[in-house]
């Protein structure tokens, strides 16, 4: 097993990465293509909730150059530096992501209150729903996109990007509603009031992608199905006694699996590493991106508890 691996470029994570770089190209071309559509559409329209739109989608874009940026080096090999790769710059983009959107629902918010105290009419309102709408288009196609990147990489920060624009989705809706309420029925309160609740989305957003960066940062075990599938891989091993000591945590695209394996005194070492060997091979069967680390233990040998009983008080 080498001392230092580079997953990152090995085999089908070449492919990956790859992905993940146009998963980032993907989103900052579509941000700025509907920063240009949306500001045309609000000099004309003047709508505080068309406004909400085009300010999310600048901190899309700003977004999206993070995200470009934390994915080049979250790709980058281990080196000397950095044994075990560089994979929290995502998780790391990830609040940077939080920051922007929570920034964003601030001023919208302000905003939204500002048009309650004084609302204004929207004026050119087809012009708005037009821009909604191809809004909603060229955002779908992006989300379904990066599903696709997603699925194949587990990346983190394209993650944060896809649950963000999702949320556009849904943004864009609550505009068109908003334009058409403010028209037909002739009440100017609407258009705020949706602004107001595009802001909350936004918010709640902020709050999943902070959770999910959070839970990388700090080293948190992989879920307990995931921990459960890699001790059965383990164990089915026909040589394989026990498993003890599974120790698991994720930086960006990487797991890291660490555990030990009981196996037979009596057997030879260069068994016991062909063994190890193939458990590691049907882990990352399994777990494409995972780093494996395998210690051999000989079965029946008792050894010192990785995190020692609390002394007893003394009577």
């Amino acid at each position: 097993m080498p001392l230092l691996a580079e997953p990152f470029e090995a085999g089908g994570n070449g492919r990956a990465n790859r992905l993940r770089r146009r998963a980032t190209y993907a989103s900052t071309g579509v941000a700025l293509l509907l920063i240009a559509v949306k500001v045309a559409a609000w000099l004309a329209t003047g709508s505080v909730s068309l406004l909400s739109s085009l300010l999310d989608s600048l901190l899309d874009l700003a977004a999206s150059l993070v995200n470009l940026i934390a994915v080049r080096h979250a790709i980058t090999p281990a080196d000397r530096e950095h044994r075990f790769g560089h994979g929290k710059a995502e998780p790391l983009a990830g609040l940077g992501q939080a920051a922007f959107i929570a920034g964003s629902a601030a001023l919208l918010l302000v905003e939204a209150f500002r048009r309650l105290l004084d609302p204004v009419r929207v004026a050119h309102f087809g012009i708005g729903i037009g821009v909604m709408l191809f809004s909603i288009v060229a955002t779908i196609l992006l989300v379904r996109y990066q599903r696709h990147v997603i699925r194949e990489t587990g990346s983190v920060a394209i993650s944060a990007d896809e649950l963000h624009y999702r949320g556009d989705v849904i943004l864009n809706l609550s505009v068109i509603a908003s334009l058409l309420l403010s028209h037909l029925i002739d009440w100017p309160y609407a258009d705020a009031l949706f602004g107001a609740g595009i802001a909350i989305w936004i918010l709640y957003s902020s709050y999943r992608i902070t959770g999910a960066s959070v839970v990388q940062l700090m080293d948190r075990e992989l879920p307990d199905d995931e921990r459960r599938q890699i001790r059965r891989i383990a164990e089915g091993h026909a040589d394989v006694v026990s498993v003890h000591d599974l120790k698991t945590r994720a930086a960006g695209p990487t797991s890291f699996i660490q555990m030990h394996i009981e196996l037979d005194p009596a057997m030879p070492l260069a068994r016991a590493h062909q063994i190890s060997d193939e458990v590691e091979a049907k882990i990352r069967e399994a777990f494409p991106h995972a780093e494996v680390i395998i210690h051999q233990d000989p079965a029946g040998i008792e050894e010192h508890q990785a995190f020692p009983a609390p002394r007893q008080a003394s009577g």
